[in-house]
């Protein structure tokens, strides 16, 4: 799908401690899309027939190892010159720990908000991962 840039449904999970610290990881140098690169949120490609809500659930339980419900907030659009996804962004709370999937997580850590944006100035970060946090940022409830 991505090979080809088709469009597809994703899933976006900002997670957040009870310090109100976001949970950015290193993804792995294999990943497809951006590898090697932080990123603010858990989540992926949807698989036939799976619902945002199900990709959601799916997507932090392999990455992280835990179950969580991720509240559903609002669809995103993304694309460049890697991608086309038609998304959804979601908000979760654990303070972990978490069993990282190391197919697709390096580390992980939870930051401040202003960490986060300090670190993307300096580092590679996926784009569409900081295009749902901008947006999480602007609308009413976002600040964590």
């Amino acid at each position: 799908m991505r090979a080809r840039r088709l469009p597809h449904g994703s899933t976006y999970v900002l997670v957040f401690n009870r310090r109100g610290e976001l949970f950015v990881h290193l993804r792995s140098p294999d990943k497809d899309v951006y590898p090697g690169r932080w990123d603010v949120a858990v989540g992926g490609v949807l698989a036939a027939g799976e619902s945002f809500d199900e990709g959601a659930r799916r997507e932090v339980r392999e990455e992280l190892g835990v179950e969580l419900e991720p509240e559903p907030l609002f669809p995103l659009r993304w694309a460049d010159e890697h991608t086309v996804v038609h998304g959804m962004v979601y908000r979760a709370r654990h303070d972990g720990p978490f069993r990282l999937q190391p197919e697709e997580i390096v580390r992980g850590e939870f930051l401040a908000l202003e960490a986060v944006a300090a670190r993307a100035a300096r580092e590679p970060f996926c784009p569409d991962g900081l295009a749902a946090l901008v947006e999480y940022r602007r609308r009413p409830g976002g600040r964590e």
